[in-house]
């Protein structure tokens, strides 16, 4: 476009080509560029530390085939099985809670959403505390009452597989359940009229039309699963059970570091991720499987009867042994100086707590855990908003490509990712490995696709004849996003950032390669306080941070119900 002025045809500039080629530019780099290094290390077969390598081949990829295999096969085993367990445990839930009048259904729903913000990392440590050999909670009550060996030991594959499916089992629940929302009831009735009964109905008439979701979420828990690394290594290294995860970060630990090993290894696991998420994405994009007409429905569940409480029971199970009995455990734990089970013997303390806030080192990590989440947080929000406006607001050539891109990192593995950081800033003449600000762009970038899509969903609800009206009364793009655009956008900017700043506080995947001595984070310093120091000490940090994601968790569920009110 161009302006008139005194007779002389002037161009006008234009920010938002501009703009939109900035960001393409910035994600690009951000996104992309650690794994074309992390592709370059995984072809390295020479000195491990040089740069650009000295020697290129495919040793490491024939190595990983040829000596690895039985870490592939035990990802393979375990990735299965906490996916058959997680699905089933999501399918079961939103069945119950979504086709059923099991009491206090809308209040169970809510609750069913507290094992995702517990994060792995506290499962699994409460798990260990309560089902390892010998000294876990149930064998020693177990041993009490006369019981002879141990009743549990968590410290295997299954146990790794368990604890997984505990925590995804929420995952999968969530996307089940946006089917089963979506499905007319009417369908339902019909088996129910013609004699089927309940548990036929749900077999042949339920399952079958929200099978296209159970799929979707089967190969979206199985794709997380293989790149899961807080159960693997808290469980799985005492048992000396690897899965790729723990494979490539014990790889870069030994002496020279393999890291051309641990690259190949990244790069398979986010290939194989790769595809399934895209798969995942194609069965979700197909529409052939609707059964919402124009005809209007409201959702009415089956009477149970009877069996209302029997399903009620079986919430109230799976959240006792999701949250109610890790969180007691936890808590026992990190008030004793030697963690017991029977009571009568514990000796109580604060000490735990009085160590964990005047320790230096764990201080300094919760410190900089919250500076990150709050620094990241705020400024990520605010390039977030601004590249949804362009991918689902503007007419901006190459918004497709930013959509790609920004959501790229959803298919790579935290771990892996933070691998390809490490290995693209050792070799930049940027110095900043091993501070704060490499670990503000990991969180940044791992973050960008929970930012986009809570952000997305309140722009698509957005009507666009507010924006042109904004720009009918002569307002230029940069006064109608600042007085239109970002305003409307408010109510989903709190939930981004709250969301945002509880992964960031609770992030480890991306936090163990590019920690460094004065650049310590909370969750890998809660792994090394269980490897190093007593459990209760662990019980103590993994409670701190729990706690504090928690109390996001409710200005978020208050800031949110506030702004539902206002708009409404």
């Amino acid at each position: 476009m161009a302006s008139v002025s005194g007779g002389v045809l002037r161009p006008r500039f234009n920010w938002q080509a501009l703009v939109t080629l900035a960001v393409l530019l910035a994600v690009g780099f951000l996104v992309l560029l650690p794994v074309v290094f992390l592709v370059e290390e995984s072809l390295n077969t020479g000195d491990p530390m040089a740069f650009p390598p000295e020697q290129y081949g495919i040793a490491n990829y024939v190595a990983m085939l040829e000596e690895d295999l039985h870490v592939l096969t035990n990802t393979v085993i375990i990735a299965v099985a906490a996916t058959v367990m997680a699905i089933l445990i999501g399918f079961t839930l939103a069945w119950i809670l979504t086709r059923t009048n099991v009491p206090g259904r809308e209040k169970l729903e809510r609750l069913m959403e507290l094992p995702y913000y517990m994060t792995p990392l506290v499962g699994a440590l409460a798990w260990a505390v309560l089902a390892s050999p010998k000294s876990g909670f149930f064998n020693q009550i177990w041993h009490w009452a006369g019981g002879r060996g141990d009743l549990f030991n968590i410290y295997s594959m299954f146990g790794i597989a368990w604890i997984m499916a505990l925590f995804e089992g929420t995952v999968a629940f969530v996307m089940i359940s946006a089917s089963m929302k979506s499905m007319d009831p009417a369908l339902e009735e019909s088996a129910r009229v013609i004699g089927a009964s309940k548990l036929r109905t749900a077999l042949t008439v339920t399952l079958p039309l929200v099978m296209p979701g159970v799929l979707g979420a089967t190969l979206f828990v199985f794709a997380e699963m293989l790149g899961s690394f807080a159960a693997a290594l808290v469980i799985g290294i005492p048992a000396r059970v690897y899965v790729i995860t723990t494979a490539i970060w014990d790889s870069t630990l030994s002496y020279p570091p393999a890291y051309g090993r641990a690259s190949a290894m990244g790069l398979a696991l986010f290939a194989v991720m790769f595809v399934m998420l895209t798969f995942y994405r194609w069965i979700i994009g197909r529409g052939s499987y609707a059964t919402i007409t124009g005809k209007a429905y409201r959702p009415r569940p089956m009477d149970m009867g009877r069996l209302a409480w029997l399903l009620f029971g079986v919430c109230a199970l799976y959240i006792l042994l999701a949250v109610v009995l890790p969180i007691a455990a936890l808590i026992l734990t990190s008030f004793q100086r030697f963690a017991t089970a029977l009571l009568h013997q514990a000796q109580w303390t604060l000490a735990n707590y009085e160590t964990a806030l005047a320790l230096g080192p764990v201080r300094e990590a919760l410190v900089n855990s919250l500076m990150l989440g709050f620094g990241v947080a705020t400024v990520g929000v605010v390039i977030m908003a601004l590249v949804v406006w362009i991918i689902y607001r503007s007419q901006l050539v190459g918004r497709g490509a930013i959509e790609y891109l920004v959501m790229f990192p959803q298919a790579v593995p935290r771990l892996v990712f933070g691998l390809a950081l490490l290995w693209a800033w050792l070799n930049m003449p940027i110095p900043i490995y091993g501070t704060l600000w490499l670990l503000a762009l990991a969180y940044f970038t791992v973050m960008l696709p929970l930012g986009v899509r809570t952000l997305a969903g309140v722009v698509l609800q957005i009507d666009k004849s507010l924006e042109e009206c904004a720009r009918v009364c002569g307002a230029g793009w940069a006064y109608q996003m600042r007085t239109v655009t970002l305003p409307l956008l408010k109510p989903g900017i709190l939930a981004a950032w709250l969301l945002i700043f509880m992964a960031c506080v609770r992030e480890l995947g991306a936090s163990v390669f590019l920690m460094g001595p004065n650049a310590k984070v909370i969750a890998p310093s809660i792994v090394n306080a269980f490897a190093t120091s007593g459990t209760e000490l662990t019980a103590a940090m993994a409670l701190i941070q729990t706690f504090t994601v928690m109390v996001a968790l409710v200005i978020l569920f208050r800031l949110t119900r506030g702004m539902t009110r206002e708009l409404t």
